[in-house]
């Protein structure tokens, strides 16, 4: 996912993506944030999760950093809008009372992140077939961060925490070490390799 952060995107997007992966939180939840939800000296936010229970998502430095940009003077309102003003029809909930701007859908957010990751997804292929090729989706995300968390030995209860997944049968199919993560693993426990140095 290093690659990610490299493209060539917009602000809300970097900030979205980032998000995302740093708080392994649904991209639903987080598209539902408003401004008033965040609490950035605490690196983190009050969503509505599955259920309409009240949770919270945290996040890391890089999201950090991006959300004043993102925010600017705003006070209230979605925190990630459209690029233009909302249609009359738009709900009160998803129009930011600034700008004018409507929310970012999930399927809008779905399809610039497909789009943006095509030859990503697809390291071998070439440029000019990126029309036919599909990218990420933005559920790779959140089961990214979780493997790789798993894979630096974080533990069950707090992979639970973390994903807000009620049981770990839930959560086996996102916090799956792949192989070198295994193989680390195991040499870091090898005691008789670790005597000999």
């Amino acid at each position: 996912m290093a690659a990610l952060w490299r493209l060539d995107i917009g602000l809300r997007e970097k900030t979205f993506w980032k998000m995302l992966y740093e708080s392994a939180a649904r991209a639903d939840e987080v598209l539902c944030l408003n401004v008033e939800d965040l609490y950035p000296a605490d690196k983190r936010g009050r969503i509505t999760a599955k259920g309409g229970a009240t949770e919270w998502i945290h996040w890391q430095s890089g999201t950090a950093q991006l959300l004043p940009r993102l925010i600017a003077r705003r006070t209230r309102g979605p925190l990630f809008l459209t690029g233009r003003k909302a249609p009359a029809a738009t709900a009160t909930l998803d129009m930011c009372p600034e700008t004018s701007r409507a929310r970012l859908s999930y399927r809008r957010a779905e399809e610039i992140f497909e789009e943006n990751t095509r030859l990503l997804a697809n390291p071998l292929a070439s440029p000019w077939d990126i029309e036919d090729l599909d990218g990420w989706t933005l559920h790779r995300l959140r089961h990214s961060a979780l493997t790789h968390d798993a894979e630096g030995g974080t533990s069950t209860p707090m992979l639970l925490a973390r994903s807000r997944h009620a049981s770990v049968r839930s959560l086996e199919r996102y916090a799956r070490p792949g192989v070198d993560a295994v193989a680390r693993h195991v040499a870091e426990r090898d005691l008789a390799a670790r005597r000999k140095h």
